[in-house]
Order: structure tokens, then sequence, then C-alpha cells
């Protein structure tokens, strides 16, 4: 399998899509976080804005290092911003207001937001498990004549599978926590037309990174399916 060109092919269009949906969200990102908003407001400005009228207050704001590494975290109830996204641009203010939206989902129950996080733990274990298991089944299949293989390859499948899973539930909750963005920026009056728009090509540049993993993750559960159930069976 570390050799079969078919897993190349099924691999590099998603690989593709990968790299191209992150060069295009660091490069609108880099654009638009030269371009001070319409108030001047830095990230933990309209965090602490989004948060009063949204009656988050409760939350807790930290920073964090690195770029575009951002993050509701819904355990301990804090918004969590990179060095990127402090400073007063229209960037920073979409990224902040995108994870703003995250912490809106979870004080309402979002369902899809609810469903993503109990397969969370099932799914880092597909990630990393899921496609050794195959690997690793359908070597001993190629050697034996017992079902062993072959039913640790199927294990390998499901638990992919769950990874497959989160990445597709993933989508409902970006898409929602962006559109929630947009709402509350326009809603309390911190974004000009012009902002708007640029608001708009960085969340929507961001949401192609989730559809590149969902595609390259369907991809490869299609390869791996093919070997367990058709092509690596006698």
């Amino acid at each position: 399998m570390f050799f079969d060109p078919l897993y190349f092919l099924f691999a590099i269009p998603g690989m593709i899509l990968v790299f191209w949906a992150q060069w295009r969200v660091k490069s609108t990102f880099a654009k638009y976080a030269k371009v001070p908003n319409m108030h001047g407001l830095s990230g933990v400005d309209v965090a602490r804005q989004l948060m009063r009228s949204e009656q988050l207050e409760f939350l807790t704001v930290n920073q964090v290092p690195g770029e575009l590494t951002d993050f509701y975290n819904p355990a301990d109830k804090s918004i969590n911003l990179s060095q990127s996204s402090v400073q007063p641009s229209v960037a920073a203010m979409a990224v902040v207001a995108h994870e703003l939206g995250h912490a809106v989902q979870d004080k309402q129950g979002y369902v899809p937001m609810r469903i993503r996080s109990s397969i969370v733990g099932i799914a880092n274990l597909g990630s990393n498990l899921g496609f050794m298991l195959v690997f690793i089944g359908l070597m001993i299949s190629a050697f034996s004549r017992s079902q062993f293989g072959f039913q640790m390859a199927v294990a390998g499948l499901v638990l992919f599978a769950a990874m497959v899973a989160f990445t597709l539930v993933t989508l409902p909750v970006e898409f929602n926590a962006s559109s929630r963005a947009k709402q509350m920026l326009i809603a309390n009056g911190m974004v000009s037309t012009q902002d708007q728009q640029a608001v708009n090509a960085v969340l929507n540049a961001a949401a192609w990174t989730y559809v590149a993993a969902a595609a390259s993750s369907i991809l490869t559960f299609m390869y791996l399916a093919f070997r367990v159930f058709g092509g690596s069976r006698n």
C-alpha cells in the first residue's frame, strides 16, 4: 500500500485541494490583515463588544501563539485568539467573530456542534489508528487465509469512517459560525459595506479549508474501502 499507484490516484486530488485551500486562506488573511476595520478595534475589543451584546460575558479571552490558531474551547468556555487576531484589522475582526459564533452555538445547544463534540474522541482514534489497522489487516490477509486480517481491516475502516463523519459534520458547524459572525458584526454596527466584503472574503476562504479536509478524507476512505472489499480480496 505504501507504493500503490492507486492510492495516489485517490489522494492527489484531495492533497491539491487541501494545499490550495490553505494557500487561499493564508493569502486572503494576509491581504486583509493590512486593512484596518472601521472603528480601529483590536481583536480583543471585538470579542468584548460581541460578548456583551450576545450575553457571553462569562467567557474568558486568552491569547495563544501562532497565526490563525484561534479556537473556541467549549470545555472551559474560552475564546483563544492568536497573535494575528489581536490586531485592529478587518481580518482579525472576521476570525474573532467566527470563534464567538461557536460560543453562541454552544450556548444555544446547536445540534451539529453537539454531534461533533460527541464523536471527536473516536474520530481522533480513527485518524491515527484506522489507516494503520487497514494496512496491517490487508498485510495479514495477503499471507494468511484466515479471516482475522480481513476483520482487522474492516475494523480499521470503521474507525476511519468516524473521522470522515467528523469532517462532514464540521461543515455545517463552521458554515453556521461564519453566518452568525457576519450577522453579529452587522447587528452591532461594527462593519462598513467595504468591511463586510472583506469579512466575507476571509470567512469564505476559511470555509474552503473544511471543504478540502472533508473531500480529502472521503477520497481516502473510498480508497481504503476499495482495497478492503474489492481489490485486495480473492
